[in-house]
């Protein structure tokens, strides 16, 4: 996928060590696209990052990695490949992305940052979320769900999945999971009460 052509302004810190910016992607009609980094000490991650502007991006220390949920998200990966000199990691299943990346990931596998690999198809199969279960545990939900504002969630629109009815079960599956906040590539991270919102998704859609 092309890179936006958007830059965000500026990031925020959410909780210590994670920050949020986004873009409103005239590529898919102005929605929020939204990309977070991971920092500890002089180490940094950037997940699904759209472009930061650079005084913003200065203030962060050089990610080293640039992790992808799916190969749908590679946005500005290879620019802070190129600038930054950031490794990107892919999908070890997904089709052929822009460049060829420098690390593939599967199912399970601890990505930097401490981020394990959670498959979550329906969106396309090889589709991931990431948890991060350190202190305090952040969820990094990839396509399948949306925060708009008020901890009101919504399902991506259907026709942008392969299979609905499988977003519907990785939605499910992902109340299993340990975290205390939920990021989103199209949204804010939600902070309160994230299981309780996705429960309350599945019982009204």
């Amino acid at each position: 996928m092309t890179e936006p052509r958007e830059v965000a302004e500026q990031s925020e810190e959410i909780v210590e060590g994670l920050y949020h910016w986004y873009i409103h992607n005239a590529a898919i009609g102005g929605a929020m696209s939204s990309s977070h980094a991971l920092v500890s000490g002089d180490d940094c991650v950037f997940v699904d990052p759209v472009r930061l502007a650079d005084d913003a991006l200065a203030a962060l220390p050089r990610p080293g990695a640039v992790v992808l949920t799916a190969r749908c998200h590679q946005r500005a990966a290879w620019r802070y490949r190129r600038e930054l000199g950031a490794e990107v990691w892919l999908p070890v299943d997904a089709t052929a992305a822009d460049e060829e990346p420098d690390r593939r990931y599967g199912e399970g596998d601890t990505l930097p940052g401490g981020l394990v690999a959670v498959r979550t198809p329906g969106p396309e199969w090889p589709h991931y979320s990431f948890l991060r279960v350190a202190e305090p545990a952040v969820l990094f939900c990839s396509d399948l769900v949306s925060h708009e504002s008020g901890g009101v969630l919504h399902f991506i629109p259907p026709e942008y999945h392969e299979d609905p009815a499988e977003t519907r079960r990785s939605v499910e599956r992902l109340l299993e999971l340990p975290f205390a906040m939920l990021c989103f590539d199209h949204g804010a991270p939600l902070l309160d009460g994230p299981q309780e919102a996705l429960r309350r998704l599945l019982a009204t859609s």
